[in-house]
């Protein structure tokens, strides 16, 4: 009797592997799919969104480079003041200029974002959209240690601000909509999306010993 029931419990457990193996398959193969789902969120473009360019990644590290090394030269001539070479202004024509009323500032804005651009001016990274256009156009400066100079006062900018930029016959207005701080290495906030005018400003931050980025990202008006 003892060894009939013991053969009915295995009986009855089998039964129940049974049941749950498929049950089992299906909640493995829901995990594996979750997985997936998670890597494609990363490695793929959602909707209206474009994918970034190898050449505009290694921009945005070229560009992240030189605001450090801005940020360290800036923290030694604070020691031993010496006088910077200008560059020749009739050898560079600004491209468009940009203004924003808040931090009261009015900046030329030359393209390529250079050394040399950057010494004295805001720089249109040429290889991200074109100011005004659909695409996300980035401006990127120094965050200078003299107040009001270059991005000095770009983290008092508020949600709804306007930023200014006037090009050759054309005045685009844009609405602020996002301030963030990012790793420098992050370069998705120059990712464009299908059918928007979005304009992306990039500096330093903090003021002093920057380890991240400041980041305002605006969309052009539709007011009139």
């Amino acid at each position: 009797m003892l060894r009939l029931r013991k053969l009915s419990y295995a009986f009855i457990f089998l039964g129940i592997l049974l049941i749950l193996f498929p049950k089992a398959t299906e909640w493995n193969e829901d995990r594996e799919q979750h997985e997936l789902l998670l890597k494609a969120a990363e490695l793929l473009p959602r909707k209206n969104e474009t994918v970034l360019n190898p050449q505009l990644a290694d921009s945005h590290t070229r560009l992240s480079t030189r605001l450090t090394e801005a940020s360290i030269s800036d923290a030694q001539q604070s020691i031993s003041p010496a006088p910077a070479p200008i560059a020749n202004a009739d050898e560079q024509t600004p491209i468009a200029t940009i203004s924003i009323s808040r931090i009261h500032l009015k900046l030329p804005v030359l393209e390529g974002a250079t050394r040399q651009n950057m010494k004295h001016a805001a720089v249109h990274m040429a290889e991200t959209g074109t100011l005004g256009q659909v695409g996300n156009a980035a401006i990127a400066a120094h965050r200078a240690r003299t107040p009001g100079r270059l991005f000095n006062r770009l983290n008092e900018m508020k949600l709804g601000d306007e930023i200014v930029v006037n090009t050759q016959g054309e005045q685009y207005v844009y609405l602020v909509y996002s301030i963030k701080v990012i790793d420098p290495t992050d370069v998705s906030v120059l990712k464009s999306f299908k059918k928007q005018k979005l304009l992306t400003l990039i500096t330093c931050s903090p003021l002093v010993n920057p380890t991240h980025r400041l980041i305002v990202q605006a969309k052009l008006s539709t007011r009139t």
